[in-house]
């Protein structure tokens, strides 16, 4: 996208929800591209992501995730994955004892280890994506979210705890704000640097029309996706923010989604 695609606005991607906090905290020393130089068309979605526990486990509350141990099942082998890295930053910042349990292939197999009581919960998915692959889970109330992550409460999540509203000290508050805002990102629309303004303009101006579309609307309805957009600018200027942040901050919250010694190996 940054070195070979043409920059005339016919080149579009949705890049990686994590891809910017990534680059921020110089997780990723291969990425060459500066994410500031994209010209980002809009965001189709910002759900919070949330931790939860399935409902037999005795952890109920974030106040019980304090207190005792609570299995988290994640997926990949290190501190590359945010189903690592969040819970890690809870217990860095909260105080919650969260232990993470490496090597799930991926989402459904994480879900299969909280049926099966090998884990007692998992890192972060959004509300959206459970009511769109395992609606039941939310229906039959199978899991217990016990914190999201945003700039406001998910409408459909007002009784969880936001980290946001979470008590941390003053020098803590910086590193929530910073991860508060990193998930917002969502998967966001970019086309390449160097596009003339007003082409950009013109894909911004078609993806809120397109939104709005009521075959679109429907469609989304029938393959229960979640629709809650955001501008074109309203995404260029969160993801200049978080790239500005000051290094101190940024060095700290590196620091905090790092696992750990309480991480262990799936068997």
């Amino acid at each position: 996208m940054a070195m070979v695609a043409p920059r005339d606005g016919t080149v579009l991607s949705i890049v990686g929800q994590g891809l910017v906090a990534d680059q921020a905290l110089g997780l990723s020393k291969q990425l060459k591209a500066d994410l500031r130089e994209f010209n980002w068309i809009a965001n189709i979605t910002s759900s919070n992501q949330m931790l939860v526990v399935w409902q037999t486990a005795p952890t109920k509350t974030l106040e019980d995730a304090k207190h005792r141990e609570t299995t988290i099942a994640a997926s990949g082998a290190g501190e590359g994955s945010a189903s690592v890295q969040y819970p890690a930053f809870y217990n860095h910042v909260l105080g919650t004892k969260f232990k993470v349990i490496l090597g799930y292939s991926g989402g459904p197999q994480i879900n299969l280890a909280m049926e099966r009581g090998e884990a007692e919960g998992r890192g972060t998915n959004t509300y959206a994506s459970y009511m769109a692959s395992t609606p039941h889970y939310i229906q039959q109330k199978l899991i217990v979210p016990l914190i999201q992550i945003g700039l406001h409460k998910d409408p459909a999540l007002p009784d969880v705890p936001l980290l946001l509203d979470q008590p941390v000290t003053t020098e803590n508050r910086a590193l929530v704000e910073f991860l508060s805002k990193a998930s917002t990102v969502g998967r966001p629309l970019a086309t390449t640097p160097g596009v003339p303004q007003d082409r950009v303009a013109a894909l911004r101006k078609a993806f809120l029309e397109t939104v709005k579309d009521p075959e679109f609307i429907e469609d989304a309805r029938k393959l229960k996706a979640e629709i809650d957009p955001a501008p074109g600018e309203e995404v260029q200027k969160l993801i200049s923010d978080l790239m500005n942040t000051p290094p101190d901050v940024r060095k700290r919250v590196a620091a905090a989604l790092g696992s750990g010694p309480e991480t262990a190996i799936a068997k």
